[in-house]
C-alpha cells in the first residue's frame, strides 16, 4: 500500500512554523506527497524532507517555480495512473477538460477552486484536495487528501487540524 498525501493552493513564497507543523501533523504517514499547484515558492516544498514529490505550477506561482515546474504531468503510483494539474483556465467544464488531459488516467488530481471534492466517474477517480491554507469560504479550516494506492486505489479529504 502507498499512502500519499495531496494538498493545493497553499499560497506561500517560503515555509512558515505554521505549515511545517500542519504538514508534519498531516503527512507524516505519506511517503508521496503531491502538491497540485498554487505553492507559490519552491521552497514550500523542504519541509516534505526526503519523501517523494511530484508538483505542479498554478496561477499563482513566481516565475522560479513555473520555470521548474510543469504545468500538468502524468506518474505511476504503484499500479495506477496519475494526471496532476493545477487547474486554472480549464474553463467552466471543468471534468471534461480534466479528462481530455488525462483520457489514460485512473486518477485525476487538481486544485485551483479551493473546493475540495473527491467522486468517481466511470472508473476514473476525480480529485480535488482543496485549499491546505484555510481560504476556504466563511473561515473554513484547510483541507488535504490522502490517496491510497494497493490493489484499489481509493483517497479521502481531510481538515487540516487545527495547529498553534
Amino acid at each position: 500500500m502507498i499512502r500519499a498525501g495531496v494538498l493545493s493552493d497553499t499560497h506561500l513564497s517560503r515555509p512558515d512554523g505554521l505549515f511545517t507543523r500542519q504538514v508534519a501533523a498531516c503527512f507524516a504517514d505519506c511517503e508521496v506527497i503531491i502538491h497540485a499547484g498554487d505553492l507559490t515558492g519552491l521552497a514550500v516544498l523542504e519541509p516534505f524532507g526526503a519523501k517523494t514529490v511530484y508538483a505542479v505550477c498554478g496561477n499563482m506561482c513566481d516565475t522560479g517555480v513555473c520555470g521548474h515546474l510543469p504545468e500538468q504531468m502524468q506518474f505511476p503510483l504503484g499500479a495506477f495512473t496519475i494526471g496532476l494539474t493545477h487547474g486554472a483556465r480549464l474553463g467552466a467544464d471543468t471534468e471534461n477538460a480534466l479528462w481530455n488531459l488525462f483520457p489514460e488516467a485512473d486518477c485525476i488530481i487538481y486544485g485551483h477552486t479551493h473546493r475540495p471534492a473527491c467522486q468517481r466517474y466511470g472508473q476514473t477517480l476525480f480529485l480535488n484536495p482543496g485549499s491546505f491554507r484555510s481560504t476556504g469560504l466563511y473561515g473554513a479550516l484547510g483541507t488535504f487528501a490522502v490517496l491510497e494506492a494497493g490493489k484499489e486505489l481509493s483517497a479521502r479529504i481531510a481538515s487540516v487540524p487545527p495547529i498553534r
